[in-house]
This record gives C-alpha cells, sequence and structure tokens, in this order.
C-alpha cells in the first residue's frame, strides 16, 4: 500500500489561516473494502470557505474536528477499486481532504467526462467555482442580454467566470479586482468593458459611477462588505444582487453595517443568497455550456498552481489576503 500523507486541523485560526493552524503525518493508505476506492490526489482546489469549515459551530456545515484530516474537494486517479462502475486509472472529482491517497466510498465520487475537457479545465473552468458562477448569474441573477453587470473579486476562481459568462451573454461588465495585474488580467483577458482597482480608490462609490455610469442591473458579489454597499448604491430599477461570497467579512473584528440597504427597496431590487450544492442535479447542464465555451474559445480561466501538499496551507493564507491571480489550485 501507498504511504498516505495527510494535513489535520490542529488548531482554529484567529485571523488568516496558514500553516500554524496544521499538523502532518503520513500512514499506510487504507485498502478499500467493497465499495471503495484507493485514490491518488492530483489537485486540490482552494477555496474561501475552508475558513469557515476551520472554525468551531455550524455555519452551513459543521466545523471540522481538531485532529481531523482537512476538508476540501480535488481530482484524484484511481488506484484500486471494489465499487461497481470504478476502474483502476480512472479520473474522479469527490472531497478528497488535504492527503495524498484517500479511501472513499464510490458513491462519493463523480467520474470525469474527458470527453468535456482536460483534468485542468475540471479543476478550473468546469470545476465547482465555474459552476457556482453558472448558477449564481442564471438561476439567482436572472441574467439578461445587455445587462449592466459589476462583478466584484473578478480575477478570483468564481468572479473571473462570472465576468466572461456575462461578456458572453452580451452584457456590459465591469469588474472590481485589487492591484494592476488583477485588473489588467480582468480587462485583457476576460474582457471586462471596465476594472475598477479597489486598491487603488479611496471613494469606491465614485468609482463605481464611473465604471457603470447607467447603473448595475445585476451585481454579483464575492465580498460582502463596503464593496456590497457601495454597489447598492447604484442599482437600477428591477436590479438583482447575487450574494455568492463574503470573504471580506470572514477575518472582520465585527460585522459591516449594511447602508444602502434602502437602495435596494427603492430600485424594487431583489438581493439572493445561495449555494451551489444545491443545485448537484443539474451540474451537468452548467457543464455542459461551460466545456462548450472553452472549446470554441470564447470562455478561460487562469490557475494559479502551487507544487505539492505542503503548500495548501500557505496557499490558504494567500487566498485570503487577496496575493492570488485566477483559480487557486494544488499540485499534489
Amino acid at each position: 500500500m501507498p504511504t498516505n500523507h495527510r494535513l489535520l486541523l490542529a488548531a482554529r485560526p484567529a485571523g488568516i489561516p496558514g500553516p500554524a493552524n496544521f499538523t502532518a503525518d503520513a500512514l499506510p493508505a487504507r485498502a478499500p473494502v467493497p465499495g471503495e476506492v484507493l485514490l491518488e490526489t492530483l489537485y486540490l482546489s482552494i477555496d474561501p470557505a475552508m475558513r469557515s469549515w476551520m472554525s468551531e459551530g455550524a455555519g452551513y456545515q459543521q466545523g471540522i474536528p481538531l485532529g481531523e484530516v482537512m476538508r476540501g474537494g480535488g481530482i484524484g486517479s484511481v488506484l484500486e477499486s471494489r465499487a461497481e462502475g470504478f476502474s483502476p486509472g480512472d479520473l474522479v472529482q469527490a472531497r478528497l481532504g488535504w492527503q495524498t491517497h484517500p479511501t472513499i466510498a464510490g458513491r462519493y465520487l463523480q467520474k470525469l467526462d474527458l470527453a468535456l475537457g482536460t483534468v485542468e479545465d475540471w479543476i478550473g473552468p468546469l470545476g465547482l467555482s465555474a459552476v457556482t458562477a453558472w448558477f449564481g448569474l442564471r438561476d439567482i441573477g436572472g441574467l439578461r442580454p445587455n445587462d449592466r453587470v459589476l462583478v466584484s473579486a473578478a480575477a478570483g476562481g468564481v468572479g473571473q467566470i462570472a465576468v466572461q459568462i456575462a461578456r458572453i451573454e452580451g452584457c456590459r461588465v465591469a469588474g472590481i479586482a485589487g492591484g494592476p495585474e488583477k485588473c489588467a488580467f480582468v480587462a485583457r483577458e476576460l474582457g471586462a468593458g471596465a476594472v475598477i482597482d479597489y486598491k487603488a480608490e479611496q471613494d469606491l462609490s465614485a468609482a463605481i459611477a464611473r465604471a457603470c455610469p447607467e447603473g448595475v442591473d445585476l451585481y454579483f458579489d464575492n465580498v460582502g462588505g463596503p464593496t456590497l454597499d457601495a454597489a447598492l448604491a447604484h442599482l437600477r430599477p428591477g436590479a438583482r444582487v447575487v450574494l455568492c461570497g463574503r470573504i471580506s467579512q470572514t477575518l472582520a473584528a465585527e460585522p459591516y453595517g449594511i447602508r444602502n440597504l434602502g437602495r435596494l427597496a427603492a430600485a424594487h431590487g431583489r438581493m439572493q443568497g445561495f449555494l451551489v450544492f444545491n443545485y448537484h442535479e443539474r451540474y451537468d447542464e452548467a457543464r455542459a455550456w461551460l466545456a462548450a465555451r472553452r472549446r470554441d474559445g470564447s470562455l478561460r480561466q487562469r490557475l494559479h498552481v502551487l507544487e505539492g501538499l505542503a503548500q495548501a496551507p500557505v496557499g490558504l493564507g494567500m487566498l485570503f489576503r487577496g496575493e492570488n491571480t485566477g483559480k487557486l489550485v494544488v499540485r499534489v
């Protein structure tokens, strides 16, 4: 049996998480029993939700107990299978955890359809970040051609796909990102019509007014806090606000008090949150559209790749410091 290298949650973070919150161990991989599959982890996805999973208590999912393998999704290759429908060499997507050789029940695995895209596509533009953007814009945001769309964290894993979906569907898109490099990426590679560097702006509301002079029909929010507040001030009649993430508030000492909710009412608008997991039965619908756009060249996604399992805690810290450009993943 191969050795299973694992990263365990050792301490709950008080601020930005990092290597100090984890310990490593190595054990012989567990042989699969009937119904299970032994995997070799290829990629792990680094996502904002991980910070809440590390905390004590329940959010939308229970926190990870101390001493347990860190929770996380990724892509693996089947080494040994005792589950019907899986054979050695198959590539699968699953909640693998931060470990090199997990043993998982076959019912929790999804076999990758490589006719839709490569392994890198499946951790990127066919992965859950992209699927999140697709359902958030369409089902929650009611995306329509010619909408004036604003996307925060536009250079991130979800944001960069949201920008492109809106552009492909004939919308005028503005993105918000941090720093010249990210803003150039959003404008040149993703095709946003306007980009706001929030780090360079003293008055974010005024910057949104310049980028969206006719106002905002659909705001796709990945950050919450003051950015959400500023966007609310520029809603057009019938506007929709999609609450996808709130990364700016994850580490906040006190929750930010939204002041512009009155504008939502004045615009007879709608603000709604969602979890992509509720769309599990429809993932194929999103991926078919995303794969087609990937093939015709209209959709791209930049991966920010770190090498080796030990870099996963480093990547988590990078994510909350805004140091990644693109979808952050670890190649194990």
